[in-house]
């Protein structure tokens, strides 16, 4: 079940074509699922598939929807966050346009405006790529 897929964009900084989550499935604390129905005509797919860019994306705004999620739940404005760097990116499948992949990250440690989070998808219970990002958040 989704929360809040129809406003997904109030919770990300992004905006068409690059809206990578169609909506976040579970938001508890530091963990977080999305989900994306991946489209034919999506700007990150190519030959049919989900290239890694897109998977990367997608890891990183299920963490941006996480933030946001959260900063309206404390009536407080969705904050802009900027990939530092990727540790650890693996990729076993790209997975198809017309799947429909779901993406959990969890925050690890933040030190001042740097948060870690690891980022997992997968397709049908089966894991496609993963991932550990540094995102720098600004207020």
């Amino acid at each position: 079940m989704f929360i809040h897929s129809d406003h997904i964009i109030h919770y990300i900084p992004q905006r068409a074509p690059i809206v990578m989550i169609s909506g976040i499935l579970e938001a508890a604390g530091p963990y977080t699922r999305s989900g994306l129905h991946i489209s034919a005509d999506n700007i990150f797919v190519q030959d049919g598939v989900l290239t890694p860019p897109g998977l990367m994306e997608n890891i990183a705004q299920t963490a941006a929807a996480s933030a946001g999620y959260q900063a309206m739940q404390d009536n407080e404005p969705v904050p802009m966050g900027y990939i530092g760097a990727v540790k650890d990116l693996e990729i076993f499948e790209l997975p198809p346009a017309g799947a429909f992949i779901e993406t959990t990250t969890q925050v690890g440690h933040a030190v001042f405006n740097a948060t870690m989070v690891t980022g997992k998808v997968t397709w049908n219970g089966k894991l496609m790529a993963q991932c550990e990002m540094k995102i720098f958040i600004t207020p």
